[in-house]
Order: structure tokens, then sequence, then C-alpha cells
């Protein structure tokens, strides 16, 4: 090989490293000196300098290239078929699109069979298939968790999913509380390496990461949280009271069977458990025959946390006429992890500012003024209310005060989702009286609060899983 001035890319401690397009040009430059005999004008404008240039971009790109190559070797950093591979060394391929799941209330006679696979239609017309089958209680209802059959980041807001697909005689109506846990498209790269870091722990047994890898690989599970109480007395961690010498699993997605057999496959049996969930898992290991050992195994379904926001733009010339769909478009993605970055988890902490960059990636019209946030487990004010029309009848407050602008949220789901309150009619100001609300409903004497998305910060306790949708999105150009 000829002598050249062009330097050399170099391995050294940090890895490949590569000479500067400056450098590359100069040591071009150099060489074409030599080759026609010197006194070569090095104005890039002359044909020797666009000689010169072309042949620096030409190297500079194939050092690019290297480097890139040679990051694709970190599971750090590499991606699409690269981190495939390397996920491969862990027995582990990318998940496909997740479904999103909301858990629907079914009502209808007592002792009525819903079967797993039964099918409800949402308003938007998507479909969704019970995951776990189950038994109307003698109170008129079930609890049960659908998925839709259209895997991605389909919304399904409170309410929306209230029609019955196919008849079961008995099953008479359905409807969800709250909004459902948004699914995502095939699993991104933040994602899929996280899980791959989990999965490590697999292999062990006992260990917190170990249940939680085997959680995760679960099919059809979105989210999952596993901590565990070693002292011999109740212990509250997270906003949860757990049982003495017990762990602690909480799970959004999956069937309940598939799932308490993971937890058991990884947690040696006679510990305590905790949750709202109970699975008898049979040990079917060679050297067993029927009737095979059993054991209870209970996990948390955690509850939705509506998440509220409070999104302020300036008002320019340039802000098109869609806007508040774009943005809210944007933050629910963001929510669900689709723009690459984390999703919103079971016991987090929620930050205003991670959705600054969904948000502004939207156009160069987009000038933020403050994005905050807002949830039950800060709420402004709870109080004892009905609502017929669009009137709020207050008859108790237990904390708090009620204000012009809070959004209403109740635990039972019969709120119209994004209803908020409109002015006070009568009464003592923000107490017992009367408040005219945005959306015209009926709802009996309940339990309320009031949430004003004023914060920078959620915590999201772990036992719920944090869920938003477009009515919970304000957005106000000012």
């Amino acid at each position: 090989m000829a002598d050249t001035s062009v330097p050399q890319p170099t391995f050294g401690p940090s890895g490949f490293i590569v000479p500067s397009t400056q450098a590359i040009l100069d040591g071009v430059f150099s060489d074409l000196q030599v080759a026609f005999g010197g006194n070569l004008n090095p104005s890039l404008s002359t044909p020797q300098g666009q000689l010169a240039s072309s042949e620096a971009a030409v190297i500079a790109d194939v050092d690019a290239t290297f480097l890139y190559y040679t990051t694709q070797v970190d599971p750090a950093y590499a991606e699409g078929r690269m981190q495939d591979a390397i996920a491969r060394i862990y027995f582990l391929e990318r998940n496909p699109s997740q479904p999103t799941v909301v858990t629907a209330t079914c009502t209808g006679l007592a002792g009525v069979v819903i079967p797993a696979g039964s099918l409800a239609i949402a308003e938007d017309g998507q479909q969704y298939a019970c995951t776990d089958g189950g038994v109307i209680s003698v109170s008129g209802h079930v609890d049960l968790t659908f998925a839709c059959v259209v895997p991605g980041p389909v919304p399904c807001p409170a309410g929306s999913l209230n029609q019955i697909y196919r008849s079961i005689p008995g099953w008479d109506a359905i409807n969800n509380a709250a909004d459902g846990v948004i699914g995502n498209d095939v699993e991104s790269r933040a994602a899929f390496e996280a899980r791959r870091a989990a999965s490590v722990a697999v292999n062990s047994n006992g260990s917190l990461p170990s249940v939680l890898g085997a959680v995760l690989s679960v099919s059809g599970v979105i989210d999952a949280y596993v901590t565990e109480n070693t002292s011999n007395s109740i212990q509250v961690v997270g906003g949860v009271s757990l049982n003495p010498n017990s762990i602690y699993v909480a799970a959004v997605g999956g069937t309940d069977a598939d799932v308490a057999r993971a937890i058991w496959s990884r947690k040696a049996p006679g510990c305590a458990y905790n949750g709202n969930t109970s699975v008898t898992v049979q040990d079917t290991s060679p050297g067993y025959s029927p009737p095979y050992p059993t054991y209870t195994v209970q996990f948390e379904r955690p509850d939705p946390l509506q998440v509220i926001f409070s999104v302020r733009l300036s008002s320019t010339p340039l802000v098109p006429s869609d806007a508040v769909a774009q943005v809210q478009a944007a933050i629910v993605a963001a929510f669900a992890g689709e723009d690459g970055g984390p999703r919103a988890k079971i016991g987090t902490e929620l930050f205003a500012s991670r959705f600054y960059a969904p948000v502004a990636a939207l156009g160069s019209w987009v000038q933020i003024v403050s994005i905050e946030v807002g949830s039950v487990n800060a709420p402004a004010a709870v109080y004892a209310a009905s609502i017929a029309g669009t009137v709020m009848t207050v008859t108790a407050v237990t904390s708090g005060t009620i204000m012009t602008g809070q959004y209403l949220v109740d635990e039972t789901g019969l709120v119209v989702p994004g209803t908020t309150i409109a002015s006070q009619l009568s009464g003592t100001p923000g107490g017992v009286g009367t408040y005219a609300v945005s959306t015209s409903q009926t709802v009996g004497a309940e339990t309320m609060s009031s949430v004003t998305p004023s914060l920078f910060d959620v915590s999201v306790d772990i036992d719920q899983i944090p869920v938003t949708s477009a009515a919970h999105i304000s957005v106000e150009l000012v």
C-alpha cells in the first residue's frame, strides 16, 4: 500500500476512533500535492479542491459506517438486526405489537359465565376479547380484562367499551370505568434492551429480578413491578401495605394463569403473597403424578391512575388548526413509549418534562409555555356529590377547595371523562353548594375528587398503572 498523509482510524481504550473530516481533507490534499508535483491551489472552488473534498467525503463516510458498526456490538447502543442478534444469545426475540388492555365491568344475572374470548366493541369500532373468563357475582357484575384484537397503541377512553359483540344469555352490559392501558407497536430498542437486561436474572431463582424477568416474558404482559417485604411485620412500600415475609408482584396484561405460573416458577413455595388476584398453580414437575401438589399464588392487577395534563402553548400565526389534536396524540403516544422513550409504568415518578420533547417535535410552530400534570394521588379537593344534567350538588367536603377548571374524577367511572367544573352556582365558596359542570350527565351520590394539573411530577403507587386519554389533556394557546 502506498504511503498516504490521510490519518488512519485507530482503536483506543474507549473504542474505535476516527479522524476528523478536516484532518482527512488535509491528508487527501497533501497526497494530491505529491501526485501532481505540488503548487496546487488549495481552494475548494478549484478542480483539485473539488477532487480533494469528494475523496475526503468518501473516506469519512466509510469511517463513520465502520464506527457505527462497532457500536452495534454493545447492547447499550445496538438496534435493529444487531440488537436482535445480541438478544438471541439470551434466547429472546423482540416482542411483536402488544394490544391495549382494559378492565371492564360486565353486568347481568348472577352465575352467568363469560368465557375467555368473549368479544365487546368500543365506540371507535375496535373489538376487544376477554383474556380470562369469569362468572358474574351475586352483586350482578364482574370485572374482567379485555385486550384489543388489533395490536398497537389503540386508545380506549373510559366509558367507550360499551357494546357486547357476541350475545351471551344473561350478560346484559359492559363498560370500562377507566381508560385502557395503551398497547404499543413492535418493541422499541429501549424496551427490548431493558427486557434483555432483566432476562439475565431469569436463570436464577428467588431473587426479585428473576421474578420480574419471568413475568415480563409472559405473552401479553405490558408492564410489571416486583418487590418484597422481608421483615416480620407489615410494611408500607410504594403506598401499599405488604404482608410480613412476602413478595409483591403487579402485572398488566397476560392471562392470570400464565402470570401466576411465572411467579411460582421463580419464587420457592412457602413465601407469603400480596395482591387482589389469586390463582391455583399445580406442580407438574417430573416425579409427581396426579393429584399434583397445588399452591395458591397471589398478585396484583393494578388499578388505573388517571393522569391529567395541562399544556400551554404560545399562540402564533404558525399554529395549525389541528394543534390540539396533534398535541394530544403526541402525549398519548409518548405515554405508551411510542416515541422511543420510557412508557408510563407502575410505581414510578412521572415527570411533566418527559413530554416536552415529543410535543416540541411536532414542528417549529410549537413554543411550549408549560406542561403540567395531576392525579387523584394529589387531589385538589375530595367531597361527596351527585350530578344531574350540568349541575353538581356537593353535600360535604372532606378536604381541599373546589375551584373552576378542576377535573372531576371518581373511582366508579360514572363521571364522564374530561368533565370539568365550569363555575359555582351557589353555596359556600369552594365548599358545599352547587356547581356547573362542562358535560351533561347523571351520577348518583358518591365520593368524587377534583384534580388540578398544576404539578411537575406525579407519583404512581405500586398498585396503580398510569393511564391517560385525549379527554384528559387540555391544550391552551396563550
